[in-house]
């Protein structure tokens, strides 16, 4: 069973490997989309009064942004009730969200719309989403870029 390997059998072997196209790690699917997080904190003070987290997603190219979730705190209060909005390049604010209470996690409350994925409502590029509390006049505001 001692078998000498020759070059040319070597050469046989290593050749179809090197030659083989790399595959990559990812599928070609998850490529074809850019996933964002973009977050901001309004008012003033230590915390954010309010603050905004949106996960947007669109295809490579595309100008349409798909809002795939929303999250909205506040800190220092025990209780608030909250939606989000959303407002297109040149026309009005419309809801985005309605209005959902607010759960209390330690020194701040939070609520989230949506879900992950790329799924939910789709907005061009440069609309703005903002999410309010009830009673406060201050806004959190990001730029779908």
């Amino acid at each position: 069973m001692n078998r000498k390997i020759t070059p040319l059998v070597l050469a046989a072997v290593l050749v179809p490997v090197a030659v083989a196209p790399s595959v990559a790690a990812e599928p070609a699917a998850a490529r074809a989309y850019v996933d964002t997080r973009a977050r901001d904190c309004a008012g003033s003070g230590s915390g954010c009064r309010p603050g905004i987290v949106v996960h947007h997603w669109h295809r490579r190219g595309a100008q349409a942004r798909g809002v795939g979730w929303v999250y909205a705190s506040r800190e220092g209060v025990r209780s608030g009730t909250a939606r989000w909005l959303v407002k297109k390049p040149g026309s009005a604010w419309k809801t985005g969200g309605g209005w959902k209470r607010a759960n209390r996690v330690g020194s701040h409350v939070e609520t989230s719309w949506g879900r992950d994925g790329h799924t939910g409502p789709k907005y061009p590029r440069g609309s703005k989403v903002c999410v309010e509390f009830r009673g406060l006049t201050t806004k959190a505001c990001i730029t779908l870029k």
